[in-house]
């Protein structure tokens, strides 16, 4: 699963590290960054296929997919997607194969398991062991808010876990190769084959406060290592 996600870095300095695809209007969400506390229902940049004229384009979108007729009050939240059986899937099926879209992030943040076992869950924040961006596979939907306003939106796609991230979650958002990221975003129909778990080898991961759970906690700290026999 995916549950916040986090860019310890500036809007451009981001953006650099995805060059190949177009700016268009993000730039009205450099005062957001660096982020490090991003929950689900909040504006982010994604990278899009721009069909008009067949190049990738920065664009921003809502964390929580939602179909494009779909009416407010019936709005169930979609921030998370299984990839299995989703190209037959009547409501993310249409989106996955012909608007898939990339999340840039430095990390993204987990909970070990469910609170079932009325255990107190424990947060981990997750990355690259060299600490460089990568993008998330998502799918992307624009959302007809009954006013007429065209809002953008996206779910992250999860896969089953590699060993590192089993020891605390039995799912994990797909992380594309950077070589897969065109394939991704192509009109492909159907590239099931990226759908799979990350190299553990490549990724790093470590436990944070539980203060993470707090929207209000927004510093650079809340992604700090912390000792678990302290907590």
């Amino acid at each position: 699963m995916c549950r916040r996600i986090y860019v310890d870095s500036s809007l451009d300095e981001l953006v650099s590290h995805f060059s190949f695809a177009g700016r268009e209007a993000i730039d009205v969400l450099g005062h957001r960054f660096p982020r490090y506390n991003g929950f689900p229902r909040e504006v982010y940049p994604i990278i899009i296929r721009d069909n008009s004229v067949g190049t990738p384009v920065f664009k921003t979108a809502v964390w929580d997919f939602t179909q494009a007729r779909m009416k407010p009050a019936r709005r169930p939240s979609s921030t998370n997607v299984r990839c299995e059986g989703i190209d037959a899937n009547d409501r993310f099926g249409p989106a996955y194969r012909a608007r898939r879209c990339l999340i840039p992030v430095k990390g993204y943040v987990d909970w070990n398991g469910d609170s079932g076992n009325g255990k107190r869950l424990q947060p981990y924040a997750i990355a690259m062991r060299d600490n460089e961006p990568f993008g998330l596979a998502g799918i992307c939907e624009v959302w007809r808010h009954p006013s007429g306003l065209d809002v953008p939106t996206f779910a992250i796609v999860t896969c089953a876990p590699n060993e590192m991230i089993a020891d605390i979650n039995d799912r994990m958002p797909v992380v594309l190769n950077p070589k897969d990221y065109e394939r991704w975003l192509s009109p492909e129909p159907n590239p099931s084959d990226l759908m799979k778990p990350f190299d553990a080898d490549a990724m790093t991961m470590w436990p944070i406060t539980r203060r993470v759970s707090t929207l209000r906690n927004a510093g650079p700290d809340i992604i700090n290592r912390v000792n678990l026999r302290a907590t």
